[in-house]
């Protein structure tokens, strides 16, 4: 499968990637996935059963922050709320 590289910022406190840009394309070099150079021209019809999504995209980080990111800082509120509305007995 061919693969995203992707740069982008890295939240440490939980680990999520936030990408900004994807910087290239790294190919499979495979006939059997359609993204690749090496795919067969005459394959690309619509019952080719080959590869037709990208691998796991590479992450490289350009900054880093000591935080969690937006999601987990939005999760942690919605508990906290929901914690503060429901108090346990």
């Amino acid at each position: 499968m061919c693969r995203r590289i992707a740069e982008g910022t890295r939240w440490t406190r939980c680990g999520h990637f936030q990408r900004h840009l994807v910087i290239a394309i790294m190919d499979c070099n495979s006939y059997r996935c359609s993204l690749s150079y090496f795919h067969p021209p005459e394959c690309r019809s619509t019952n080719c059963h080959c590869i037709k999504t990208y691998g796991d995209e590479v992450h490289k980080d350009i900054d880093k922050v000591d935080e969690y990111c937006f999601a987990c800082r939005a999760a942690q509120d919605r508990a906290a709320r929901l914690n503060a509305s429901n108090p346990q007995s």
